[in-house]
């Protein structure tokens, strides 16, 4: 792993997904809404998936889930922490999402849910999986992009300008629409599908949403981070510049989640092709019924 890809402690990250484990079901809303926006999609599909794998399987909601769902048959769970993989149901094996341990093409749907987000080496990780996958095996993966917390990053970016002289990384520097979808064609997946939406979630105040990240083991894991705690006098005037900015008439303050959803297929012969350049047999005017303008000629 070159110092270029080393962003998160994955140690760390696996360490602290292990102390808060046994509160998982009590902090499950946003996996809770991407297993059903995932499961909503899955549904569509009309064909059968005898092995189907949860990738970063957390405590295995979304993977009861999936066993719902007709045409999904053998559900596996991957979890790299362990306490989080004892809650998981069925066949499971405890790995990481940057070392797959499957032979190619042995599996028929891979499903992930917030979580790929947090690898140091997503292109690997997703040729491994469009390696593991079957040909016109499907690929379905929610995860975190670049405006999710955009209001926490603010806060805490301005307060530590201004009372510290500079700031330290506080929040991962998640992908977005355009860099996935080049990801996903870079992996060589075939009809890739790339989409976000933007969940808003509201808390009683800024303090309130930090101690639920806190206990969904998703603080601050990134590499770079300062290892000395936020001073005091940092932390209140970062969540005074939070309150002041982004309160709403309510009284509560948003916290927003942009959730990017992937959709790809391993390629596979009967697949709709895009037609070789030079090949089309009708003209795009004729097509859309309108006449042809050429363009003026630069002088």
């Amino acid at each position: 792993m070159t110092a270029e890809h080393d962003i998160f402690d994955r140690a760390l990250l696996v360490r602290r997904r292990n102390r808060v484990a046994a509160e998982a079901g009590n902090h499950e809303f946003l996996l809770a809404r991407v297993a059903d926006d995932l499961i909503e999609r899955l549904a569509a599909v009309q064909r059968r998936f005898p092995i189907a794998l949860d990738l970063g399987a957390h405590h295995g909601l979304l993977g009861r889930r999936l066993r719902q769902v007709p045409g999904v048959e053998m559900v596996v769970e991957a979890e790299a922490a362990w306490r989080l993989l004892e809650q998981c149901d069925g066949p499971r094996v405890q790995a990481g999402e940057e070392a797959l341990p499957f032979r190619d093409q042995s599996l028929d749907l891979v499903v992930s849910g917030l979580s790929l987000h947090l690898v140091n080496d997503l292109p690997g990780a997703l040729v491994q999986i469009r390696r593991a996958l079957k040909p016109d095996g499907l690929f379905l993966a929610a995860l975190l992009g670049g405006s999710t917390l955009i209001e926490l990053r603010n806060a805490l970016l301005s307060a530590e300008a201004e009372l510290e002289g500079g700031a330290s990384p506080r929040v991962a520097p998640f992908a977005d629409v355009q860099d996935l979808g080049a990801l996903l064609q870079r992996a060589r997946f075939a009809l890739p599908v790339v989409d976000a939406a933007i969940v808003t979630v509201t808390y009683a105040n800024p303090l309130a949403l930090m101690r639920e990240l806190r206990a969904m083991g998703a603080a601050n894991a990134l590499r770079a981070r300062r290892r000395a705690p936020l001073r005091r006098a940092t932390l209140l005037r970062a969540l005074a510049l939070y309150q002041q900015r982004f309160t709403l008439p309510n009284g509560r303050v948003p916290a927003s989640f942009e959730i990017i959803t992937l959709t790809a297929w391993a390629p596979h012969e009967s697949q709709q092709q895009p037609l070789q350049p030079g090949t089309a047999t009708m003209r795009l005017a004729d097509a859309l019924g309108t006449v042809e303008q050429p363009l003026p000629r630069r002088r």
